[in-house]
């Protein structure tokens, strides 16, 4: 059994062995508990709270029944926290809003700050005051809820139980608090004595499971931020004289300047006197959220002791009307109630027993104003707000209960909030169900979730469909910009080159390359780098259309310039062997050849359009939460078609080119279109495998890269060389040297 085990856990084990017996009726064993304080509702919550911080001590054995538990000593602060409960109660029956025409009661118990006592409170709030139960000990509770108690150990739904333990759903599943674990208050302590650089320190917790399993954690914390840790001494406030005088003892004859107390406030107050009577000064306290914060501690005596002490408080604040609801506490309002009697005549010094000698009898008429106590005192409301929260937390629970099978959406309060739909618990009724977030592409209406119609997305909160973002490769975003840039920088490049060879035309060099192919191969390159920007910015019917037979044509009328060129090249140069009768090439020829070579391309585009033109297309399949519009190609056998008979040209070209590259010519133009035609078909090589795995507007980029990648190199292999003879070496321009004939022959 966990350390950690919960009382409730305690009480479903001994309800089992009791069930197990073969008797005719359940009985209750000893004599049954009754509450502090009690009032009877429709709704019934239980609260438990050592109002007393002491019991008395009873040997208790398996043959005699144990002695009755006497509680004594007064603790005004948890007496506080049971008002503070009945006050939020009190609220909630005066409201209308919430649990309206539903009496809220109560039924305080008081744990005395010990487990056993706790135990029978736990037992008492459940059982209630019968003695019988029927053929079987199963039943009923006579409470919904319970909040209490402080302590970690012996808790059920706590307000200032922060042990980490707890948080075990298996093991705690009715478990749940206002105050956050010590899971994290022990990392955080071990930060802080990081920050101020303490990598030496001793250790002294509360013997039980607040102190171990905090002190636990922050040890663990500590050694991860290479803090060491002296010494960890435990006490109990039950412990004897001697332990407590031995712990006190090994702090003061420590090294560690430095003391991390992972108390309890009970434990620390006894820890403080010891401490007081063995005059320890110097040390550096760094303390837990128990005590740090405590009004009861900030005494002078413990001045000297405790100043300078840091830790991390919980947070406060302000109740409106408790102070008043408190004020107003009083004997007379349950003259029956010993409680009150015994609150009365401990906060005054008096007695309501005439026969008590040296102590002076209470008229009644004392003043709860007049006095300032940790009862009356309410500048640091922590704990208080703690409990406050966790009775409005029940009632809203039971309010959401309640509401949960009318029909009406009025008040139909567990409803799930838009965004989120409801699934049924298994088990539970059907009113109990989880709130699950709708999936993305989904909304709801507080019920169920519903996936948005196909051109439309969630919004963040999941409760509205708003139209899906529309993607494609714009001239706004960087992409876009950077290849138009690259386009208009290429086409302006070959302008810039046709006006050089237009500059030079009546020169040998120009003249040799066949000027009217090269002006029309650069009015091609310039078209080849005009077509990328069609490819840019929203696809529309025309758009898509023009792009492909944009690109097809112009590029087939590119290489077949090229292909001509290269033709002309192999006959010009045989025709001057001897033996040779092949006639040169016309200019006719040359101008058919390059028609023929693009008329092909034109009816190959003409055939695609006229039976699967190219359209926009909303892609919703890449990308759930985005359209992606994009050119489908109506037909791929037409694009693709396209793109292998440029391919074609450009092989025919390529192979005629590295035939001709022995020619004896100082200017070989064959070996520099070698050089373009393999830099041409390596990029639409790569392009294939490349275009078919890109995804949405990264296909257009593509494509758009492997059309601006082939130009740039048919116009700097082509054309590069040519200009840097025509602007950098025009000693080179002649006749003579193009033909080799100035140079030492072998």
């Amino acid at each position: 059994m966990s350390p950690c085990i919960s009382v409730m856990s305690l009480f479903v084990v001994i309800v089992r062995i009791l069930a197990e017996e073969e008797t005719a009726v359940c009985e209750m064993w000893g004599s049954p508990e009754f509450p502090l304080l009690f009032k009877s509702g429709d709704i019934m919550i239980g609260g438990a709270f050592f109002v007393h911080s002491q019991v008395s001590a009873s040997s208790v054995t398996s043959s005699d029944a144990p002695d009755p538990l006497i509680c004594t000593r007064l603790n005004f602060r948890e007496f506080r926290f049971a008002q503070t409960m009945i006050f939020a109660i009190e609220e909630i029956n005066n409201s209308s809003s919430l649990l309206p025409n539903i009496s809220v009661g109560y039924k305080i118990f008081d744990s005395c700050g010990s487990t056993l006592p706790s135990t029978r409170a736990a037992l008492g709030l459940i059982n209630g005051q019968e003695r019988t139960f029927g053929k079987s000990c199963s039943g009923q509770s006579t409470v919904h809820a319970i909040v209490g108690a402080t302590k970690s150990s012996s808790t059920i739904i706590s307000h200032f139980s922060t042990c980490a333990c707890l948080s075990n759903r298996k093991e705690h599943p009715s478990f749940f608090r206002t105050i956050p674990s010590d899971y994290y208050q022990s990392r955080a302590l071990a930060q802080l004595v990081k920050h101020f650089g303490w990598t030496w320190v001793g250790a002294v917790r509360s013997d039980n499971d607040y102190g171990n399993n905090g002190m636990a954690t922050f040890i663990e914390a500590a050694t991860q931020e290479g803090i060491c840790v002296e010494y960890s001494e435990a006490i109990s406030w039950t412990s004897l004289d001697e332990q407590v005088e031995r712990v006190v003892r090994v702090i003061k004859t420590g090294t560690a300047k430095v003391v991390v107390a992972f108390l309890g406030y009970d434990e620390m107050d006894i820890l403080l006197e010891e401490a007081l009577r063995q005059n320890i000064t110097g040390l550096q306290w760094v303390g837990s959220e128990s005590w740090i914060t405590s009004s009861n501690l900030a005494l002078r005596k413990y001045s000297g002791i405790l100043t300078g002490s840091i830790g991390f408080a919980i947070k406060k604040a302000k109740i409106a009307g408790l102070q008043e609801f408190l004020l107003q506490v009083h004997p007379s309002q349950d003259p029956q109630n010993h409680i009150l009697r015994e609150f009365w005549e401990e906060t005054f010094g008096c007695s309501f027993q005439p026969s008590l000698q040296g102590v002076k009898q209470c008229s009644g008429s004392e003043r709860l104003r007049d006095i300032k106590n940790p009862f009356t005192d309410v500048s640091e409301l922590r704990i208080s707000n703690n409990v406050y929260k966790a009775v409005y937390a029940v009632a809203h629970a039971m309010h959401s209960m309640l509401k949960c099978g009318e029909k009406s959406e009025e008040v139909n309060i567990e409803s799930c909030f838009p965004g989120f739909r409801q699934a049924v618990i298994k088990g539970k009724p059907i009113c109990c169900f989880s709130c699950i977030a709708c999936a993305a592409g989904e909304i709801s209406n507080s019920t169920k979730c519903s996936p948005c119609p196909l051109e439309y997305w969630s919004n963040e909160d999941h409760n509205k469909c708003v139209p899906k973002v529309i993607e494609f490769l714009s001239y706004e975003e960087t992409m876009g910009a950077l290849l138009a840039g690259f386009s208009l920088f290429g086409a302006s490049l070959t302008l810039v080159v046709s006006f050089v060879f237009f500059w030079f035309r009546h020169t040998p060099l120009v003249k040799a390359s066949n000027s009217e192919l090269s002006f029309l191969l650069l009015l091609s390159l310039t078209l080849c780098f005009l077509c990328a920007l069609t490819f840019i910015g929203q696809p529309t019917d025309w758009s898509c259309m023009l792009r492909h037979v944009a690109f097809g044509i112009t590029f087939a009328l590119c290489i077949s310039c090229i292909l001509t060129k290269t033709i002309t090249v192999v006959i010009a140069f045989t025709a001057k062997r001897p033996a040779n009768t092949v006639p040169q090439c016309s200019v006719l020829l040359q101008r058919m050849g390059v028609l023929g070579g693009t008329f092909l391309q034109v009816l190959i585009c003409v055939v695609w359009l006229t039976l699967a033109p190219p359209f926009p297309h909303k892609n919703t399949v890449y990308a759930a939460e985005r359209i992606i519009l994009e050119c489908s190609l109506g037909s791929s056998i037409g694009f693709w078609v396209v793109l292998g008979y440029i391919g074609l040209l450009a092989v025919l070209c390529l192979i005629l080119a590295f035939l001709a590259r022995k020619l004896p010519d100082n200017f070989n133009e064959a070996k520099f279109i070698t050089f373009s035609m393999l830099i041409f078909i390596a990029v639409w090589v790569t392009f294939i495998p490349a275009y078919v795995s890109s995804p949405g507007k990264f296909t257009v980029a593509v494509e758009i890269f492997a059309i601006l990648a082939s130009s740039f190199g048919l116009l700097f292999c082509i054309f590069a060389p040519k200009c840097y003879i025509l602007l950098l070496k025009p000693e080179r321009n002649t006749k003579n040297h193009m033909m080799g004939r100035n140079q030492v022959k072998t």
